[in-house]
């Protein structure tokens, strides 16, 4: 520790700061140059009415269930919705169930880190009456509440929410088979669930799906910054965070004044192609800035000392789909390879000119192969069709995902 010239404290981490902002700056410089031109032919009170304007325009996270709770072993109240099946939806296949007393199929969608249950709008969309969904908050983020371990200073581990997302299942889908479909961090949390409750996954999962995710290695990631700055990154970037965390008021109200930058460096790090839905773009930054920057302190961590290759293997024997995009700096593609290297029999499917938010940016795509893992996992009958759902908003400019 050291002491500023008015006698403040200052922790080595904010010394770092200095340097590591250099590094990450690398990263800032292609958002900030788009951001640039735009702040020199647009005013700033235009720019705020146009992002309440997309904010107004699309009905993007809007979609509830029926809504409910359970506890972590740690006493954190996790928040969780289930759409159930309608029955003119499922038809003969739901009555065919009852009568052999069989409990519908239920599809689990687990989200990445920053983001909530709202981030597989499309996909609710698609999907909604025609199998038995629960979408849910992880810890401290979302509408679940702060992780109460690290309210008590324990650091937060992958493994607790493979056991979080036990909990969300105990209480929202006791019984019946289950689909996993996990995105990034919910990914992690799947591989980690696997692991614990291997018996779960034996008895109970029809199928997997692990989209933009990762099964290790994550401390190799460069984040698209050049070999000069990655070094700096790996090192500081953990305790630059932690001491962020530390401010939380002031690193916010940052965030606000820098809110113009903060989205190109959103769109950047959350899409691969140049004709994103300004909606969905907005949708995006929304869910991130959502996110309070101690969270993001607390999180981060654990991703550097994730491993769960080995947990895959739980997996083998069941229909697996992987998703990747090819142009993700978040979680590269070559993750996805490994994860199939690890399940040959999973199908790999690498989209092209996509990042790391494939889900918004491909959305038919997406739902499409998880509509083919629910059939062949025998979730939904195999020429199940849920037609135009989840194409973007009505009015909406952009084109249909490839």
């Amino acid at each position: 520790m050291r002491l500023s010239e008015d006698g403040d404290v200052v922790s080595e981490n904010w010394r770092k700061a200095g340097w590591a902002g250099a590094a990450i700056g690398v990263i800032a410089a292609g958002a900030a140059a788009g951001v640039a031109v735009e702040r020199i032919t647009v005013g700033r009170g235009i720019r705020r009415k146009a992002r309440l304007a997309l904010d107004a325009a699309g009905d993007y996270g809007s979609l509830r269930g029926t809504e409910g709770t359970c506890r972590a072993e740690d006493g954190t109240e996790l928040y969780y919705e289930v759409d159930e099946v309608e029955e003119a939806a499922a038809g003969g296949a739901k009555r065919r169930l009852r009568r052999k007393g069989a409990a519908p199929a239920t599809v689990v969608f687990c989200h990445g880190y920053c983001l909530s249950q709202d981030s597989w709008h499309f996909q609710r969309a698609a999907l909604r009456g025609v199998v038995r969904s629960v979408h849910w908050d992880q810890r401290s983020h979302g509408r679940s509440a702060r992780g109460l371990a690290q309210a008590d200073g324990e650091p937060v581990t992958i493994d607790q929410l493979g056991r979080d997302l036990k909990a969300v299942i105990d209480a929202a889908a006791p019984e019946g088979p289950l689909v996993l479909v996990g995105h990034s961090m919910g990914g992690m949390t799947v591989m980690a669930l696997a692991e614990q409750f291997p018996e779960l996954v034996r008895d109970r999962v029809l199928g997997v799906a692990l989209v933009g995710t990762s099964s290790g290695r994550l401390d190799e990631v460069t984040y698209g910054l050049p070999s000069i700055g990655q070094g700096a990154v790996r090192r500081l970037l953990p305790g630059v965070l932690k001491a962020l965390g530390s401010q939380v008021e002031l690193v916010e109200k940052g965030r606000r004044a820098t809110a113009d930058l903060f989205a190109g460096m959103i769109k950047l790090y959350s899409f691969g192609s140049r004709d994103v839905d300004p909606g969905v773009a907005r949708f995006a930054e929304r869910l991130i800035e959502a996110t309070p920057i101690d969270v993001v302190a607390e999180f981060y961590p654990a991703f550097q000392t994730h491993d769960k290759s080995a947990a895959l293997q739980r997996f083998a024997g069941l229909p697996v789909t992987v998703v990747a995009g090819d142009r993700d700096m978040i979680i590269p593609p070559g993750h996805s390879v490994a994860i199939k290297e690890e399940l040959p029999a999973a199908e790999l499917v690498v989209l092209e000119e996509t990042g790391h938010l494939m889900m918004l940016e491909r959305p038919e795509i997406v739902t499409e192969l998880l509509t083919g893992l629910l059939a062949r996992a025998g979730a939904v009958p195999a020429p199940t069709n849920v037609g135009a759902h989840g194409r973007r908003t009505a009015g909406s400019a952009a084109q249909p995902g490839r």
